[in-house]
């Protein structure tokens, strides 16, 4: 069995160079604003290349700085874009690589090991240089790619993981694809009302991480979580044109109010 899983987009959606990941994520945390969001259980950041979605996957991780030294492990689900399997999966691995070193990935019950599905996957790889930036590299990270599944399921495979203040729950997940400006500013508004209502009936037009997005609502619902919109953008908003566009929004969800 391979034991690390190495990175695959390295380069392509976000730098490949150490220093300069660095100081990347630093620009985006930095220019986050801080407003308060309580005691953060769960987030949901975008996941295309930095140049499009770091902007507001900054603003999202940037209201985690209060729990740096809380913060020990991370259960991450993402969509599978590119092989079609059933249920939820691991890489099968010990750790996967990024440019500022390896991210320990323990197994849990519930989730199937498959390494092709993860392969070439960049849902969750572009989640943990932020992931490593703000916490560090003893942080245990699960990487869970969420095939074609059951929200009601992929729900109560995060019950079971829930944890305590240790634990935090990352949904990697775009919104619409490839309208135009002015449609996906109203598509997206739309999705972001759906989310704080806590309506887990979100469709894979609406977020290509629809399923683990439902069922962290699902989840939040049953749990009492209080949900927040972060921010709400997309790439005519960041660095591509408006003829056709990629909605990304990131979103808290508080045990605790501010």
């Amino acid at each position: 069995m391979q034991n690390v899983r190495p990175a695959a987009v390295a380069g392509l959606f976000y730098p490949n160079d150490p220093a300069v990941l660095t100081r990347a994520i630093e620009q985006y945390v930095g220019d986050a604003r801080r407003g308060p969001s309580g005691k953060v259980k769960a987030i949901v950041a975008p996941h295309a290349g930095y140049a499009y979605s770091g902007p507001i996957a900054g603003s999202v991780f940037a209201r985690l700085a209060d729990q740096k030294a809380t913060i020990r492990r991370v259960l991450l689900l993402g969509p599978a874009h590119r092989v079609y399997f059933r249920g939820v999966a691991t890489p099968g691995v010990q750790a996967m690589r990024t440019p500022l070193g390896d991210v320990r990935t323990p197994a849990i019950a519930g989730a199937i090991a498959h390494p092709v599905a993860h392969a070439d996957e960049h849902s969750l790889e572009v989640e943990l240089p932020f992931l490593q930036h703000l916490f560090g590299p003893e942080v245990e990270v699960v990487p869970l790619l969420v095939g074609e599944a059951d929200p009601q399921a992929v729900a109560k495979l995060l019950a079971d993981n829930w944890g305590g203040d240790e634990t935090l729950i990352v949904i990697s997940s775009d919104l619409s694809h490839y309208l135009s400006y002015d449609d996906a500013r109203a598509s997206d508004r739309g999705t972001a009302d759906q989310v704080l209502a806590l309506d887990a009936h979100l469709t894979h037009d609406q977020a290509c991480g629809a399923t683990p997005l439902n069922a962290l609502l699902l989840a939040a619902k049953a749990k009492r979580l209080t949900p927040a919109l972060v921010d709400l953008r997309n790439s005519g908003d960041t660095a591509g044109d408006k003829r056709r566009v990629v909605g990304y929004a990131g979103f808290v969800f508080a045990e605790e109010p501010a």
